[in-house]
Parts: C-alpha cells; sequence; structure tokens
C-alpha cells in the first residue's frame, strides 16, 4: 500500500552523518582560535565537557601535523599559523593577495601609512594582507586578525555593497555593538554604498581616521576591503586629500584587475563621516 504524503510527513529524516573524532579535532581548533595566552590540555577538556583522555590524542595529531604547538615553559597549546596559511592556498585569496601585494606596497610608499585588506570570513573580518610604510611612527593590525564586521571599516564597506540576502544573514547571526539598532547600521550602510567608501574615526583607536575601500570581483560582488588606518604627524608632506584619493583609487585598480566595477574617485573636500 503506498503512503500518502501525510504520513510521509511525519517520517523521520535519517540523521546526518557523524564523524566525531573530525568533529572533535574541529572543536579544539575552533576553541583554540578563541584564545589568544593558549589553554592546557585540562582547560580543553573541561570547556569541550570531554575527559581529558579523549583530548589528548586529539592534540597529539594536531601538534604533528602543525596546527597547534605546546608552549613548555606552562603546557598551554596555542594555533600556529598553519590554518592561515592553508587559507591563503585557496584559490580567491590566493589571486587576491598575490594581486594586491605590490598594489599595497606602492601605496605606503606614497602615503607613508599602514594598509590593510580585510575579507568576511563566517561572522568576522579576516585581515589577509597588511603592509608597513616604511617609517618609523605606523597605526598597524596584525595581520589574520578576527575583527566584528559592524565595528570594522573593512567590514561596513564589503557588507555596504553586499547583496540583500547576505546582509540579512549577518543581522541574524552577529550582535549588534551597543548603541546601535539594525536601522541605524543600515542607514549607515546605505550611506557608504551611495558615497563609495567609507572615512570615518576608527572604532578602536582615538586620533586615527580610517579610510576604506570596496574591491569588487568579475560579478560585482564586494570580495574584500582596503582600509588605511590614517595617523596624523606633525608636518607630513602628505595630505589627507592626497591621502584618501590613493587609497580609493589602489583599490579601484584592483577592482580593475579582477575585473570588476569601481567607485567614484575621493572628491576633495568631503567631510568624513562621523559613525
Amino acid at each position: 500500500m503506498t503512503a500518502s504524503k501525510q504520513e510521509l510527513a511525519h517520517v523521520p529524516k535519517p540523521a546526518r552523518y557523524s564523524a566525531p573524532a573530525l568533529e572533535k579535532g574541529l572543536d579544539i581548533i575552533e576553541l583554540l582560535a578563541r584564545e589568544e595566552l593558549g589553554l592546557s590540555q585540562s582547560d580543553i577538556a573541561r570547556s569541550m565537557g570531554r575527559s581529558v583522555g579523549e583530548i589528548f590524542r586529539m592534540l597529539v595529531v594536531l601538534t604533528e601535523r602543525g596546527y597547534v604547538v605546546q608552549d613548555p615553559d606552562n603546557d598551554r597549546y596555542t594555533l600556529t599559523t598553519k590554518l592561515f596559511e592553508v587559507a591563503h592556498r585557496t584559490p580567491l585569496i590566493n589571486r587576491l593577495t598575490a594581486l594586491a601585494g605590490p598594489h599595497m606596497r606602492k601605496l605606503t610608499h606614497e602615503i607613508n601609512q599602514s594598509v590593510h585588506l580585510g575579507i568576511i570570513s563566517d561572522e568576522a573580518v579576516l585581515i589577509v594582507g597588511q603592509v608597513d610604510p616604511p617609517g618609523q611612527h605606523i597605526m598597524s593590525i596584525r595581520l589574520g586578525a578576527r575583527i566584528d564586521p559592524w565595528r570594522a571599516s573593512s567590514g561596513r564597506v564589503i557588507l555596504a555593497f553586499a547583496e540583500a540576502e547576505r546582509l540579512d544573514e549577518l543581522f541574524s547571526r552577529v550582535p549588534l555593538p551597543a548603541g546601535k539598532s539594525e536601522a541605524q547600521l543600515r542607514e549607515e550602510l546605505a550611506e557608504i554604498r551611495a558615497r563609495g567608501h567609507e572615512i570615518t574615526d576608527s572604532f578602536t583607536a582615538r586620533g586615527i581616521v580610517n579610510i576604506a575601500a570596496p574591491i569588487f570581483d568579475h560579478t560585482g560582488h564586494t570580495i574584500a576591503a582596503l582600509t588605511v588606518p590614517h595617523l596624523e604627524r606633525f608636518d607630513d608632506p602628505v595630505s589627507f586629500q592626497t591621502c584618501a584619493r590613493h587609497v580609493i583609487d589602489t583599490a579601484n585598480a584592483l577592482s580593475h584587475s579582477l575585473g570588476g566595477p569601481t567607485v567614484p574617485p575621493y572628491a576633495d573636500g568631503l567631510a568624513p563621516s562621523r559613525s
């Protein structure tokens, strides 16, 4: 006898595939990614709700494969840069950083400011490129750093040009910054999109003004952002307006290299936004 649609609707779906050992290894990696100072074996086991014996084999394998390292002085485990290196082998990031490198080095020499390249990875901005200028006084961010997308100009610029579905997903998954509503953030992103870039006070340091511009691929999607945390210096021969112009021109050059569209050039006298 053939089952009705109503009966079939109540048939439980088969359980998803499970790989407990793999899941434990990934859980360890994700846990250590949040711990700057690392964790001991017992701390890891406690945080994951597992026994030390279960964790021991995973840590041995991850250490042998070069993903984690144990500090001999305090027995804490920390992540190495191997995950970051593996990520850079993916075609998109590999091509993007290869193209961006010469442009970013040229830019830092022109403006004597640090510059970094950010992408959206999962629920955060991931810094995949960083170049410092030849000068002594710099403001830079660590390569591989992960930042809240709502409090990073790179993230805000990327999301300002993102498709609606992608933006809705981030709003549903990433907590809003204190004192900001979703409506306010959406309005700020719309302003960035209309302007073509963001110039705003730093979200993390006083006296720094972020200059950020989007990078598009051949499909017209924003895949990255170029950001300069501008540090004002006495007797700086490069004006802020010149710096902003170079940043946006460099981002446009990268978009052009990827077959993507560009944004309007910087207009002298345009006041920075104050988010």
